[in-house]
């Protein structure tokens, strides 16, 4: 299910992830040849990302929203 991206945050492992408008939260590397998303590396490219849509497999399986409710895992997130 498409979903679009509201934030994001960086998990302990120093990696982005997107937050996504249903709750889930998507990682979403730059990982060449795998996984080409050079936009990931920068502020202005996170931002100019924001609303636009990421497939969500989450929703797909019917999953509970990922827990939003504590503090991110690191405090230079990039929110709307």
């Amino acid at each position: 299910m498409q979903q679009r991206i509201t934030g994001y945050h960086r998990d302990a492992e120093d990696h982005w992830v997107a937050e996504l408008a249903c709750g889930h939260n998507q990682h979403v590397r730059h990982d060449p040849p795998w996984q080409n998303r050079p936009w990931v590396i920068t502020e202005q490219g996170r931002q100019s990302r924001l609303g636009q849509v990421l497939d969500c497999k989450k929703c797909d399986d019917g999953a509970p929203a990922d827990r939003q409710d504590g503090p991110p895992d690191r405090t230079d997130e990039v929110k709307n």
